[in-house]
């Protein structure tokens, strides 16, 4: 999953910024087929904005949140994320399951072949 993260109107610390990539990482464990995911973070006067937007198979799922401390806002938007994960592969199991899994096998295959390493 390509993580970015971007800080708008205040500087990124380090912790900051391994608390919300360690977050974006847990969103795999709702959906292993998530392409890319991209959080921004806004700070105005007393407002903490986090901004969240998952690129999965076929679909751009985003949400937001606003409270007043920026690590909470960014527990609450990936919650919110995995709240739409969750409701996003309930419809696609529902809708194409053999597609489904056709790509996951597509994506978990070796990319290396038997024939080419004993030559």
């Amino acid at each position: 999953m390509l993580k970015k993260i971007t800080a708008r109107h205040f500087d990124l610390t380090p912790e900051m910024k391994a608390q919300a990539e360690q977050e974006m990482d847990s969103l795999t464990r709702f959906f292993d087929n998530i392409v890319s995911a991209e959080l921004v973070l806004d700070t105005e006067r007393h407002r903490r904005i986090a901004e969240i937007k998952v690129n999965v198979y076929n679909n751009m799922l985003s949400a937001s949140a606003e409270t007043d401390d920026m690590y909470n806002s960014i527990s609450v938007v990936v919650d919110k994320a995995k709240t739409q994960l969750k409701k996003y592969k309930g419809k696609l199991k529902d809708k194409r399951p053999d597609e489904i899994t056709e790509v996951i096998d597509e994506l978990t295959k070796p990319t290396t072949d038997v024939d080419e390493l004993e030559a």
